[in-house]
């Protein structure tokens, strides 16, 4: 049996567009109604058949849904939940996908009182946007981190976690706080780390644009991949995470300074056994299926 048979997805980019196509290929009988604050958007959507109905605001898009899913950045979750407010049944179950929970969580409760809200958090995506960017496998094997309340009806999160099961996820649980921790070291620093490389590369006056181009090596070309995503979602990450993420900031800034004096004071050994400690966690991640084993992270060389 089905987790829900009629589910309205708010927000029509890489993660909404990708849920709608894994609905398609691994629950069709489900009835999928979207919307997007982009008339634009919301014109490409209903061209490529992405759902069955295109409402024309976030209101009309749930009138009748069994879940509802918020794929907006984390900063305009409290304002579209308001948008649906009037129009939300009863019985719904409210979600979302932000990369942080806590803020987005409590201005779902504020906005929607007495709604049933589980939170969640699918650990997956790329630097592309839009509703052509999604592909039904972008859930395979992923995690999909679930941060209700404690007071949150079981049977509501066993629903929302059966759906992204059903998406290929694998479910966890954590306490927003926690998972806000978590990703802010895992993904939230990587991003700042990121824009930051890549924007000082482009602001060195000695280094012209194009060398930076022709010459970009395997890290600096990675980097520019991650620099690539969504820049009004980061913003917004940065903005409703600003705790956590300052305090992986602080401890990076202090390890990076330790790397520093290694290098100063040619300390090999000090360099050998770090390098060595994170090659191990490289090891683990592509154990546990995260990423690619072969080399390049899987890139054709002909």
């Amino acid at each position: 049996m089905l987790p829900f048979a009629r589910v309205s997805i708010i927000g029509l980019g890489l993660i909404g567009s990708s849920i709608a196509r894994g609905v398609r290929e691994r629950m069709p009988t489900v009835r999928l109604t979207g919307h997007d604050a982009d008339l634009e958007v919301r014109a490409t959507a209903e061209r490529i058949g992405l759902v069955d109905d295109i409402a024309d605001s976030a209101g009309a898009a749930v009138t009748d849904a069994e879940l509802v899913i918020l794929c907006v950045p984390v900063g305009a979750v409290g304002a579209v939940a308001a948008e649906v407010r009037d129009d939300l049944p009863a019985e719904a179950i409210v979600s979302d996908v932000g990369s942080c929970k806590a803020e987005p969580a409590r201005a779902m409760r504020e906005a929607l009182p007495a709604a049933t809200i589980v939170p969640a958090h699918p650990v997956a995506g790329t630097e592309r946007s839009g509703p052509e960017a999604g592909f039904a496998s972008l859930f395979h094997g992923r995690w999909c981190i679930l941060t209700p309340a404690p007071d949150a009806p079981q049977a509501a999160v066993e629903r929302v976690a059966e759906f992204w099961r059903r998406l290929g996820a694998q479910v966890q649980l954590m306490t927003p706080e926690h998972h806000d921790r978590v990703l802010a070291v895992t993904s939230h620093l990587p991003h700042l780390i990121a824009y930051t490389i890549v924007g000082t590369a482009s602001d060195l006056a000695e280094v012209t644009r194009s060398e930076v181009l022709q010459y970009s090596a395997g890290g600096f070309r990675d980097f520019t991949r991650i620099a690539a995503s969504d820049p009004t979602m980061w913003r917004d990450v940065f903005l409703h995470n600003r705790e956590a993420v300052l305090d992986m900031l602080q401890r990076f800034s202090e390890d990076l300074s330790q790397l520093q004096r290694a290098i100063r004071w040619g300390d090999g050994d000090a360099l050998f056994d770090r390098f060595a400690k994170t090659r191990a966690i490289r090891r683990g991640i592509v154990e546990q299926g995260q990423d690619d084993a072969r080399e390049d992270f899987g890139r054709a060389h002909s």
